[in-house]
């Protein structure tokens, strides 16, 4: 081999060498912000009710609880997930499922999760979870993940975290917010993925289908660094601001089955237009489905609508539901017989309350009963439910001829 030969085969081997070591140290460069590792879970009402004492044997230290989703919706399990969690001594997160769509929604969500975890305990930063962005220009999805981010902080004096995935952290959220620490989402790898913009990650969801004792079916699982918690765990404050809906001017409305936008729009006097206007959610409005939940204006300071007749019901029983009386129901829907009304029977509702108002009655609870299909009756939450009834210690155990306290509020 001539000296040429030898300096060219020298030369590109120290260019192949360099290049494996570039490679190799930037594949390197995103990893945890602290040796100290933590594992975790985060849960909703999708895992159901949960065994924290055996989550807790297993070895878990964090859970992160979803909490609120857009600015109407709190997650029925959240309170009893907190409550249960707290007791068994584990490291409680929460975090906000964000649906915004301006800089205005941005800042009623942080209202709104600010409110929604006030009295509280809180171990981690709270986590914006944005991952949902429909048509939203890069730009817009960064102003409201600052404004939501900021607010929050601004209202609970406490730091937040960003939860997202690699492809968003390397191609949606902007440089300006590596200011918060990121919790990343990357399955099935040794290691999450370099982003090109944080350079170390608090969290890492590393499976959306664990299985660990005391939960049923999967679990999503974590990893966190120490730098997840807050420097303190204060009771978290109350913002003083008012929860922007629902309010004087609008309320929620739960999709019902068979209900179309057309259909609620001339029910409650309004406009489909009007309607996708306040919820710009609405991809198609041909499109809705039962249990999804709309802003609605407050056109109307009593409101018709159609109740159907559930197993059991009774016409007084329903008259006393909805604030009227079984006269009035009578003589709006004809009926000959008071006494006699039956499944899956349309009842015209005339009610003096407002929609968006709530009216604790009693209920005495019946053979086949559950909480969801209470919650679903008088268009209420489970977590609502538990709330005014701190004696139900399990939501899935209830029992026929118990009387509890049922916030009943008018859609």
């Amino acid at each position: 081999m001539n000296h040429n030969n030898f300096n060219k085969f020298f030369f590109s081997f120290i260019l192949i060498f360099c290049s494996i070591l570039f490679i190799h140290s930037f594949s390197l460069a995103f990893g945890p912000s602290s040796d100290t590792i933590f594992e975790g879970i985060d849960i909703s009402s999708y895992q159901g009710l949960i065994d924290f004492s055996a989550v807790k044997n297993y070895g878990i230290d964090v859970v992160y609880i979803k909490t609120t989703e857009g600015n109407n919706y709190i997650d029925p399990y959240f309170e009893i997930n907190y409550k249960n969690a707290k007791a068994n001594g584990l490291k409680i997160g929460f975090y906000h499922y964000l649906t915004a769509r301006n800089i205005s929604q941005a800042k009623e969500q942080a209202i709104y999760f600010a409110n929604s975890i006030k009295g509280k305990t809180a171990d981690c930063r709270l986590a914006m979870d944005f991952e949902s962005f429909g048509n939203l220009p890069v730009k817009t999805i960064n102003e409201i993940s600052t404004t939501f981010l900021e607010t929050v902080e601004s209202l609970t004096n406490s730091k937040v975290v960003i939860y997202t995935d690699v492809s968003n952290a390397r191609t949606v959220f902007d440089a300006s917010l590596t200011k918060y620490p990121i919790w990343i989402a990357d399955y099935d790898v040794e290691r999450p993925n370099p982003n090109g913009k944080w350079d170390s990650w608090v969290g890492w969801q590393f499976s959306n289908k664990g299985t660990i004792p005391g939960i049923s079916g999967f679990v999503d699982l974590d990893k966190f660094t120490d730098g997840i918690f807050l420097e303190s765990t204060p009771v978290l404050p109350d913002p003083n601001t008012p929860a922007p809906f629902p309010n004087n001017n609008t309320f929620v409305y739960t999709v019902k089955p068979g209900d179309t936008l057309s259909e609620i729009a001339s029910r409650f006097n309004i406009t489909v237009s009007e309607i996708v206007h306040l919820n710009p959610s609405i991809q198609n409005p041909n499109l809705i489905y039962p249990g999804q939940q709309f802003t609605l204006p407050n056109n109307n300071s009593s409101i018709s609508f159609v109740y159907i007749v559930k197993p059991g019901d009774t016409l007084s029983e329903i008259a006393v539901q909805f604030n009227t009386s079984v006269s009035s129901l009578v003589m709006i829907n004809n009926l000959s017989n008071p006494n006699l009304i039956f499944p899956g029977q349309r009842i015209l509702i005339n009610s003096s309350n407002n929609p968006g108002q709530c009216i604790n009655i009693s209920y005495k609870i019946k053979f086949g009963d559950t909480l969801s299909s209470i919650s679903n009756r008088f268009n209420t939450t489970i977590s609502q439910i538990l709330r005014l009834n701190p004696f139900i210690s399990n939501p899935n155990l209830i029992f026929s001829g118990t009387t509890i306290t049922v916030p009943n509020c008018i859609n």
